[in-house]
C-alpha cells in the first residue's frame, strides 16, 4: 500500500471549540486514524472571523493536520468530515514528497517560530523557505 502526505485544513465551529477543544480537535484525528493514516503534526492554526456565514457561524477555527494516507482513502476522509458537525469545512491537498519534511517541521515549529513583521530580520527568505527551495530544485 502506497501512501502520500497530506495537509488537511479544517474549519471547526468555533462555540464548539471553546467547549471542549481536545475533544473536537481529536476528532479529526480519529477520522484520519480509523481511515488507516498516520498523523504527523495536528494543531491549532488560528481563530478568525470568516470571509461568510457557514452554518450560521461568523467565526471559525481553522486546525491544520499533516498525515500520511493511502490514496484511496481521501475521499472516504472527507465524506467523514461532511458528515461531523463540529467541522464546517475541510479541504485536504497531496503535499509533493520533496518538500513535506519541511513543511511539516515549519508546522511543529508552530507560531512562536514567526516574529512579528518589527523584530523580523532584513533577510526576505528564511530557513524553511530555503530548505523547500532546494527540495524543489534537487
Amino acid at each position: 500500500m502506497s501512501t502520500n502526505v497530506y495537509e488537511g485544513m479544517f474549519i471547526l465551529d468555533t462555540n464548539r471549540y471553546a467547549r471542549d477543544a481536545g475533544g473536537v480537535a481529536n476528532q479529526i484525528t480519529s477520522i484520519i486514524t480509523k481511515c488507516g493514516g498516520e498523523i504527523l503534526v495536528s494543531r491549532l492554526w488560528e481563530e478568525r472571523r470568516l470571509a461568510y456565514p457557514i452554518n450560521g457561524q461568523r467565526k471559525g477555527t481553522y486546525w491544520l493536520t499533516y498525515f500520511k494516507l493511502d490514496p484511496k482513502q481521501v475521499a472516504t476522509v472527507n465524506r467523514e468530515c461532511q458528515l461531523n458537525d463540529n467541522i464546517l469545512r475541510n479541504l485536504v491537498i497531496k503535499i509533493d514528497a520533496r518538500i513535506a519534511d519541511a513543511l511539516v517541521a515549519h508546522a511543529i515549529a508552530g507560531p512562536q517560530a514567526a516574529k512579528p513583521a518589527a523584530e523580523a530580520p532584513a533577510a526576505p527568505v528564511s530557513a524553511v523557505d530555503e530548505e523547500i527551495e532546494e527540495a524543489v530544485e534537487a
